[in-house]
């Protein structure tokens, strides 16, 4: 029976065990950006298709908003008004409510203030950051 001399296996030096590491942080980072490009088309193509569809639901509530306006020309044209007057009326009901609506949105706008604190904060950390330098 022959004596086997035990295969020496090399030590990495640190320069390739550096470079294997590198080599493999790249590949993991790559793989990681190919997973979130891929996720996200999916969630790009959905998100498309769900603008699609609220586009074509708001045009319907459109279409609702006419059709329902003429409905109640008419009926009021059948109390006997004149079917302009009818039509001025029901325009009149929309400019109010228009009105109404802006009112309430310049009154709300007014109360909206900028981020007051992390202006505040800012201006301290620059403070601070000038007094060290």
């Amino acid at each position: 029976m022959a004596h086997r001399e035990p295969a020496v296996t090399e030590e990495p030096t640190i320069g390739k065990l550096v470079v294997d590491a590198s080599r493999d942080v790249s590949s993991l980072i790559q793989s990681e950006i190919a997973l979130a490009k891929s996720e996200l088309r999916v969630s790009m193509k959905a998100g498309g298709v769900s603008i699609g569809l609220f586009a074509a639901a708001a045009f319907l509530v459109l279409l609702a908003v006419i059709m329902i306006s003429v409905a109640f020309a008419y009926f009021l044209n059948m109390t006997g008004l004149d079917l302009a007057w009818c039509f001025l009326i029901v325009f009149g009901a929309y400019v109010l409510l228009a009105a109404l609506l802006g009112f309430v949105g310049v009154r709300m706008i007014k109360k909206v203030k900028g981020p007051e604190r992390a202006i505040e904060q800012a201006k301290e950390n620059k403070a601070l950051l000038q007094r060290n330098n």
